[in-house]
């Protein structure tokens, strides 16, 4: 299927206007190309977090499909219960195959860290589903919390910048990599401001024969910090600093699907959002040092990676 604009545009919205979302968030936005992009009937499955909030205060609904609530833990096990239902009601003949999506729409939280084992048991089982990780790096729903998806220096409300520690201190899990490291057919990051990479590669997920995980970066101005109307340029921006690197990995072949002609310097990444605010301090350069070594050596290796 090629992407057009045209086509979009004259398209509903699987997630209706109205809902609760903060100003220049991007969740909405992200889960609006993702429905978009499939074809037929779709179920999607959340777990609790910013999405569920925004859309579903009762007793009102944003979505327009079959659409479930479960636990922080697991949104990964009840899709694939509800995928595993579906095929044995065709197998029986009780129903007519249709082709049917099923789809999990999960922060960082609920899948770098509370819902990971439960995401590895069903992706491991060959459950046929796509999950999206909608990537805000923290713990947004609950305050800013770190999570592992949380940049090394960052600040959050649980890894506060003072004389002692100047934001979170590790580095962010490689969550992508890990679910890459389980041989399932279609696994990719993107970003909201490259739709048309988003949502082809929505198309290949939904279209492997197996499980899909597409990691998309998903800015937040309320916990990184910036205006809302920023949300796009940052989201850009990230690309272009290769702090978020957009790629595939299609049946164990890795692809990059953008490569910035010149990369933009680390320094314009952190001076764009107040959680980095205090890496501008001078007694910090030694650390900014270090995030610019730590970035110029992933990219590296992700490019050697994908040759």
């Amino acid at each position: 299927m090629t992407i057009k604009l045209k086509d979009i545009c004259n398209q509903q919205d699987r997630l209706a206007p109205g809902h609760r979302a903060c100003t220049g968030c991007s969740e909405t936005t992200i889960v609006r190309q993702v429905l978009q992009a499939i074809n037929g009937p779709v179920v999607v499955a959340t777990p609790t977090g910013c999405l569920e909030i925004i859309t579903s205060p009762y007793p009102f609904t944003s979505w327009r499909v079959p659409w479930i609530h479960v636990a922080f833990e697991s949104v990964a096990s009840v899709l694939a219960g509800i995928e595993t239902a579906n095929r044995s009601l065709v197998k029986q003949g009780k129903i007519k195959d249709q082709d049917i999506h099923f789809v999990a729409f999960a922060g960082d939280g609920a899948t770098y860290d509370i819902g990971l084992q439960f995401i590895s048991g069903a992706i491991e089982r060959g459950h046929k589903f796509l999950y999206i990780c909608l990537n805000n790096e923290a713990y947004m729903n609950t305050g800013i919390q770190r999570s592992s998806a949380t940049p090394q220096g960052a600040w959050t409300t649980t890894s506060p910048v003072g004389k002692v520690l100047p934001g979170k201190t590790q580095p962010r899990k490689d969550l992508t990599a890990i679910i890459a490291a389980h041989n399932i057919p279609y696994v990719a990051q993107a970003a909201p401001h490259a739709w048309r990479d988003l949502m082809t590669k929505v198309q290949k997920a939904v279209a492997a024969d197996g499980p899909s995980f597409i990691n998309v970066l998903s800015p937040c101005p309320r916990g990184w910090r910036y205006e809302p109307n920023e949300t796009i340029a940052i989201s850009r921006l990230a690309a272009d600093s290769c702090v978020w690197p957009l790629y595939e990995v299609d049946h164990g072949s890795c692809r990059l699907n953008y490569k910035p002609s010149q990369r933009s310097p680390l320094i314009d990444w952190l001076k764009s959002q107040g959680r980095f605010g205090h890496l501008l301090r001078p007694e910090n350069k030694p650390l900014v040092d270090e995030l610019e070594n730590w970035v110029a050596n992933e990219w590296a290796r992700l490019v050697k990676r994908c040759q």
